[in-house]
């Protein structure tokens, strides 16, 4: 079988009525939590039973929760289940903290496994680090779905991993992508056998086609990437039919994802690049229109992957969402972009940010349909000024000119 099991090769929609269905009942549990509760003071559960109703709750993102752990220690009252009644509590910088569960493949990273070629009765090498951060759990929990045995090797050691990798002799490797390149570096340069790696399933940092090929010229032919979060676990997975790669990353099923413009809660077409939201269906911490603060795109083709699985896919991670930059002591931050282009109906616009510290010029590039006929923009320039504090100026350019990046501040300046 070439999935892990039935949901990821339905019918999309049923996948779309059961989670449409099963949403009101995840509003519920949310408001159960204070952090929640309060955020969506005033909501009718019962009433979030489509997209439209879901896409005008406002918007957590993660950029807010150390100040709202800080607020409610120490998950910021956004978890269903108590925190002493949870599995594990981990800190990452800042510090946030992301809870853990108690039941079976929580983090849901079977599916990535699975589909990187994990099997009952294989052994990988688990080089995601177990402390404090919980990655490496995160394949614990889908190791033990599957019925995998797992060298929990950890990050660091690379003699040590080299020795684990040439005795034990693991099928598959999962951890970063960079220091899997070292292990391998160090085996070739101590004459160690790790020619039984076949698989891997790699995370956590950007994989470059180059590196990808690299792998494979270096005998590891089956190289998937995961993209997962601290917070919400997996959230979708590459896939691959008869050993080639399929586009895109196959979404994970307990997930709504929405792709909206940075700074807002405003979803964008397919294709578009803009900001990951989340709706995870989560038993201990569920999350309601989570922005991750990373840009990605649905793709414009919705025709099911090759792979057989049915649901969405996305591009993969495209960079982080958060574009604020300072300009002469001034924070400028994506929404009061959107707030002016608001204002005066532009649909797409984006900052731009040239010269040198302390000595910059901010031009707000405005798409419209006949630039020859949109005036000198005074009316923009105020509204920009009233918005920001900040001067600026004002250009027209022919709609569909900006890039489609998921920019909307583009910080050019020198800094030589």
């Amino acid at each position: 079988m070439n999935s892990l099991d039935d949901l990821e090769t339905r019918d999309p929609r049923d996948r779309e009525r059961d989670l449409m269905r099963r949403l009101p009942a995840l509003v519920a549990q949310a408001q159960t939590a204070p952090g929640w509760a309060r955020i969506l003071r005033g909501v009718e559960a019962s009433a979030i039973d489509h997209r439209a109703a879901l896409a005008q709750l406002p918007v957590t993102r993660k950029a807010q929760l150390k100040d709202l752990q800080q607020q409610e220690s120490p998950l910021g009252g956004l978890t269903s289940t108590a925190p002493r009644a949870l599995a594990r509590i981990y800190m990452s910088p800042g510090p946030i903290f992301d809870p853990e569960g108690r039941s079976r493949d929580w983090w849901r990273f079977a599916r990535p496994m699975w589909a990187a070629g994990v099997r009952a009765g294989g052994l990988l090498q688990n080089c995601f680090s177990y402390h404090f951060t919980p990655a490496a759990f995160m394949v614990e929990g889908g190791a033990a779905r599957i019925g995998c045995t797992v060298i929990p090797a950890g990050s660091g050691q690379t003699e040590l991993q080299v020795q684990a990798m040439s005795t034990l002799k693991p099928d598959t490797y999962v951890g970063t992508p960079s220091f899997l390149k070292l292990i391998m570096e160090k085996a070739v340069e101590t004459g160690a056998d790790v020619s039984g790696l076949k698989h891997a399933l790699v995370s956590a940092e950007a994989l470059p086609d180059s590196l990808r090929k690299w792998f494979v010229d270096h005998g590891v032919p089956h190289v998937c990437q995961a993209y997962a979060s601290a917070d919400a676990g997996s959230i979708a997975y590459e896939t691959r039919t008869e050993g080639k790669l399929n586009p895109g990353m196959v979404l994970d099923e307990e997930i709504i994802l929405e792709i909206v413009k940075p700074g807002t809660g405003e979803p964008v077409p397919p294709g578009d690049v803009g900001e990951v939201v989340l709706t995870v269906f989560n038993p201990d911490y569920p999350l309601i229109r989570f922005a991750t603060g990373d840009l990605s795109a649905l793709l414009a083709d919705a025709a099911p992957s090759p792979c057989g699985r049915t649901n969405a896919r996305i591009r993969g991670w495209l960079g982080r969402a958060d574009q604020t930059t300072k300009v002469r002591a001034m924070f400028v931050h994506p929404s009061q972009v959107h707030e002016v282009a608001r204002r005066h109906g532009i649909a797409r616009a984006r900052l731009v940010v040239t010269g040198t510290i302390a000595d910059e010029t901010m031009t707000l590039q405005c798409e419209v349909d006949d630039p020859a006929t949109a005036g000198d923009g005074a009316a923009i320039v105020a509204t920009l000024r009233d918005v920001t504090k900040l001067r600026g100026e004002v250009i027209f350019m022919q709609r569909g000119s900006l890039p489609n990046d998921g920019k909307v501040i583009d910080d050019q300046r020198r800094y030589d």
